[in-house]
């Protein structure tokens, strides 16, 4: 019989809930059997990082283990460049991450190997009280730099804009930097910075005027995504090259990885994954478009 368990905890500022898959073997060799595009393997292995990518992995985790018994893997949250850190060091075999290689100037990117496994979209998130569902790409920037204050200055209620950021080093700030902000620094003195996605969605909840970003996968009933320059973010304006927020998801190794890193990644990049759960998530297969954006660059 095959038992999936599935675990979320909380510790300290980070996001740092987690999930673990098993099945009931001790083995831990690579499988013979063949699934969808992988080998499955036996064994453990963990990945963390980017809390933005975390329920995608968690869910894979719990899928692939009724596909392949015997491998268990445990993921957890803690930010993109806590992944890339870890896997680095060997103590994650899988550094989930929406930051790219190229910007972690304190890894040495011969000893790890970048694996895209999907294009996340990232939306401005407001409170539904601010009564805004439309903005222009300068009015975003203008509010994110802190120098338009007031919702009824971008067309909503008289109200004053409660600010949340994403903390320095968190791959969602710099991917959002990077396709939104475009050059315009984010506001020094911010209502509030936050570590994680939960977080943030609760600090646009709690607050009449707040306003921040996350990825589409994390939008919940409580909060409206906005649409910038008239464009939803969606797979259909990612496709169409309307709506410039969305940046590839990176699952680093350190070199090749384990086998059961490579079957689980395997896994995620399958034909069944990447159109089955990765869309219900709220993650955009590979295939949506073969452009970079500019967070990827």
């Amino acid at each position: 019989m095959l038992l999936g368990v599935l675990a979320m905890a909380s510790c300290g500022g980070n996001d740092s809930g987690t999930a673990s898959t098993s099945s009931s073997s001790g083995s831990s060799t690579t499988s013979t059997t063949k699934a969808t595009g992988y080998t499955c393997a036996t064994g453990t292995a963990t990945a963390s990082g980017s809390t933005a990518l975390l329920p995608l992995v968690q869910k894979a985790a719990t899928l692939y283990a009724t596909k392949c018994p015997g491998g268990t893997i445990t993921a957890s949250g803690g930010g993109s460049s806590t992944g890339l850190a870890n896997v680095a060091a060997g103590t994650s075999d899988i550094g989930d991450s929406d930051v790219p290689l190229s910007n972690a100037k304190t890894i040495d990117p011969t000893t790890v190997t970048d694996h895209q496994v999907a294009i996340v979209v990232f939306a401005v998130v407001v409170n539904p009280k601010t009564g805004v569902s439309d903005l222009t790409l300068k009015q975003v920037q203008a509010i994110f730099a802190g120098t338009t204050t007031n919702w009824k200055d971008v067309g909503g209620k008289d109200l004053p804009i409660t600010l949340i950021e994403r903390k320095p080093g968190s791959g969602t700030r710099l991917a959002f930097d990077k396709t939104v902000m475009q050059g315009t620094a984010e506001a020094a003195n911010p209502a509030s910075t936050q570590d994680s996605t939960q977080l943030v969605v609760q600090g646009v909840t709690g607050a009449d005027g707040g306003v921040s970003y996350v990825g589409l996968a994390s939008v919940t009933p409580d909060v409206a995504a906005v649409s910038i320059d008239g464009h939803k973010p969606s797979a259909d304006t990612v496709k169409a090259g309307k709506y410039p927020a969305f940046s590839h998801e990176h699952m680093y190794t350190k070199g090749a990885g384990s086998a059961l890193a490579q079957s689980f990644i395997g896994y995620i990049l399958s034909d069944e994954f990447q159109a089955g759960e990765l869309t219900t998530l709220g993650f955009l297969p590979l295939a949506t478009t073969s452009a970079q954006s500019l967070a990827d660059k």
